[in-house]
């Protein structure tokens, strides 16, 4: 048992470390650490979705706002508590799982529906935060600041820890029975619960989880810019980003969207800034020509080949 339970947990372990290291190496070869912090950011809000919607069918378009939630009640806990930095932190998941929580009965939609609602849940967070009527409090549209805890390396640094916990976490979703529960309910959620499998708790454990990935990377996301505006963290762009990075890898997979957010931001940011235009089109082309011909993403080239993608 102990040697089925090692022979399982070995890849997540290696890949967690092996991307650890390429980002802890990567500042010494390339000096924007800038652009590195963002892939991983990327890499995360892909992987978090791809918790939820990779295992369990459900598609998030609102998941900005738990990323956006965790970046203000980590800035609201410095501004207002003036917390220490590691609470401030532990304050992103927190917040945000506490708002999925309240979200929760969406779970109850599905397919389009859920989709369009909590796209409108991360709206309603938006109009909230930005309020002007609320400056004293949120920064309203205004932003907020965090100079006094401004530390790019530490932050960098906590950004590489999470990048591999939450590849972990995916590795635990795709190996163990809890993954495998989840994946039976997204198939026939009449035929799990038929088959004593608790299928409203065990969605609620991955819609949780899922958020609380989100805001803790919105957390270390305001440490490390220290300076930002609700546009900027609740901007569905952060959503169609990660949806598109999830899909592209391959969802359900643990490498599927490490690729898909690596590939697709390295492109973004070596032709999307430059020639805005040319970088549409090429998404655009990209995004059909996934949906026509592998939308179980990139990685499907290997499985239709017999190989075992983790």
């Amino acid at each position: 048992m102990l040697k089925s339970n090692l022979s399982r947990a070995w890849p997540g372990i290696l890949t967690a470390a092996l991307l650890a290291l390429v980002f802890a190496l990567a500042p010494m070869g390339y000096g924007n650490t800038s652009l590195l912090f963002m892939m991983m950011t990327f890499i995360v809000l892909a992987q978090g979705l791809n918790l939820l919607y990779g295992f369990t069918g459900y598609l998030p378009f609102g998941y900005v706002g738990f990323f956006g939630t965790g970046a203000y009640a980590a800035a609201l806990m410095v501004m207002k508590l003036h917390a220490p930095v590691w609470a401030a932190m532990l304050s992103g998941p927190l917040a945000s799982m506490a708002v999925a929580l309240i979200l929760g009965p969406l779970l109850r939609l599905s397919g389009a529906y859920f989709s369009i609602a909590n796209l409108a849940a991360s709206q309603i967070l938006f109009f909230v935060v930005s309020n002007p009527h609320l400056a004293d409090i949120t920064g309203g549209p205004y932003g907020v600041k965090l100079d006094r805890i401004f530390a790019p390396t530490a932050s960098y640094a906590a950004m590489i820890v999470l990048v591999a916990l939450t590849t972990l976490v995916a590795a635990y979703f795709r190996h163990s029975r809890f993954g495998q529960g989840l994946r039976a309910m997204a198939d026939d959620p009449v035929s799990a619960e038929m088959s004593a499998i608790p299928v409203v708790r065990m969605r609620l454990m991955a819609w949780l989880t899922s958020a609380a990935v989100a805001g803790l990377a919105g957390a270390l996301y305001a440490w490390n810019l220290s300076v930002f505006y609700p546009d900027a963290v609740f901007s569905l762009q952060i959503s169609v980003f990660a949806i598109v990075f999830a899909l592209f890898g391959g969802v359900g997979t643990v490498l599927g969207p490490i690729i898909g957010a690596g590939l697709l931001y390295a492109l973004y940011n070596a032709i999307g800034i430059s020639a805005p235009q040319y970088f549409q089109l090429i998404y655009g082309v990209l995004i059909v020509g996934l949906v026509m011909f592998l939308p179980e993403g990139i990685v499907s080239l290997l499985t239709r080949r017999g190989i075992n993608v983790f």
